[in-house]
């Protein structure tokens, strides 16, 4: 796999919309003692508005041009945890990144699981048109691959609770070469 160096000083959340990247990133953070970040909230920080807003005004490659920015910005900090877009991995350069710089954490669900998370979301525009179950089946087909490609460790969080999944991913970043900063 890409994302095997050694020493690696941040973790990174990848995965399909309402898989639970912010959520467990947030709890993992915690029990390890680091510093939370979410690569669309620091989007909407940078710009002043929301991921909705971008993508009404500059489409779906105006906003990918801006997450690609953010992923390069945050994998040169150290010592944090990255809960990623669900499309970050769609930049070659950004899956680079990613795996050199952290263990990347691919959390996984069922598109079941995906509507049920995500119905009431009003931020997410990919599913604004259409039929949201045959978007998220699209992504999923295109995606995963990217997923799995840089994944160090992949967890199906599919029924089971935040703590749970953040708990089992503390037992495992140490064996993938996480090494927290020493404070």
């Amino acid at each position: 796999m890409l994302g095997s160096m050694p020493g690696k000083r941040n973790i990174y959340l990848i995965g399909p919309m309402g898989s639970g990247k912010t959520a467990v990133g947030k709890e993992l953070a915690r029990d390890l003692g680091l510093e939370f970040l979410d690569s669309d909230l620091e989007i909407e920080k940078r710009t002043g508005v929301d991921i909705p807003y971008i993508f009404e005004k500059e489409g779906e490659d105006g906003f990918r041009s801006r997450e690609a920015t953010v992923i390069a910005d945050l994998c040169k900090l150290e010592g944090v945890v990255v809960a990623t877009g669900g499309g970050a991995i769609l930049s070659e350069q950004s899956r680079k990144q990613l795996a050199a710089t952290g263990v990347v954490i691919y959390l996984k669900t069922e598109v079941e699981e995906q509507l049920k998370r995500t119905r009431r979301a009003p931020n997410r525009p990919l599913l604004a048109n259409g039929n949201r179950r045959e978007t998220l089946e699209r992504l999923a087909e295109i995606r995963a691959p990217l997923y799995a490609e840089i994944a160090d460790i992949s967890v199906d969080t599919s029924g089971k609770r935040v703590r749970a999944v953040a708990a089992a991913l503390v037992g495992l970043v140490g064996k993938h070469g996480f090494m927290p900063l020493q404070k």
